[in-house]
């Protein structure tokens, strides 16, 4: 029987090269499907926790307790101890009020304009229950010295502001003697005008936050 010889053309055309790449394509089509289901699995909208935050099972640094490097070199001494001051600061929705707790002290700043009208020392009527809650937490703490303080912006001349300011002070310690009738409890009023800002006076708002008067006294000691 003889032979005709196959032209390259249709040698190349008969090889099993097409069944390779349908295999190398199925096997790339595979990979692409467990990269993507890997991915899927990790990508949740709303995670649990931020990425990164999950809690350690153990402390990442291990500490030796007698390291040299964590003793006090030969003659030195420790510091001596102190108490830090915690403060506590609440203020009502519109500023109006701003209650500050310490360590040692309780002040209350109320601002001007819930007190009395522009350039005014004469307390408006929503004025009266505002200080007698105030009378309420001095009697609560058994304060036997109670500090008022008056001050104003920088709106004016600083003269005019003293003198406001004192006369607010006065106003604000009248109706809390009043409400405490105690002999024994001390006022110590003042007037500081513009000094001592809690805000930039370079706003209205920051102006408004200035013109106030602080009632402060000994919180009792627990």
């Amino acid at each position: 029987m003889t032979h005709t010889p196959i032209p390259p053309q249709e040698a190349a055309r008969r090889s099993p090269a097409p069944r390779v790449a349908l295999i190398v394509t199925a096997a790339t089509v595979m990979v692409a499907a467990n990269i993507f289901a890997a991915v899927s699995a990790h990508a949740d909208d709303d995670p649990s926790q931020p990425p990164g935050t999950a809690p350690s099972a153990s402390a990442p640094v291990q500490v030796d307790p007698t390291d040299p490097d964590l003793k006090l070199p030969e003659g030195a001494t420790l510091a001596a101890s102190k108490v830090l001051d915690i403060k506590s600061v609440v203020e009502d929705e519109g500023g109006d009020e701003r209650r500050e707790d310490t360590n040692t002290d309780v002040t209350f700043a109320l601002q001007a304009e819930v007190l009395f009208a522009k350039n005014s020392s004469k307390l408006s009527g929503e004025a009266k229950s505002r200080i007698d809650a105030i009378a309420e937490e001095i009697k609560k703490q058994n304060a036997t010295h109670v500090r008022v303080f008056g001050f104003t912006d920088n709106l004016g001349s600083s003269a005019h502001g003293d003198v406001l300011s004192k006369q607010r002070a006065d106003a604000v310690q009248g109706v809390l003697n009043g409400d405490l009738q105690d002999s024994s409890i001390t006022f110590e009023v003042r007037g500081y005008g513009e000094d001592y800002p809690i805000s930039s006076n370079a706003t209205e708002e920051g102006r408004k936050k200035n013109r106030r008067v602080e009632v402060s006294f000994p919180r009792t000691e627990s």
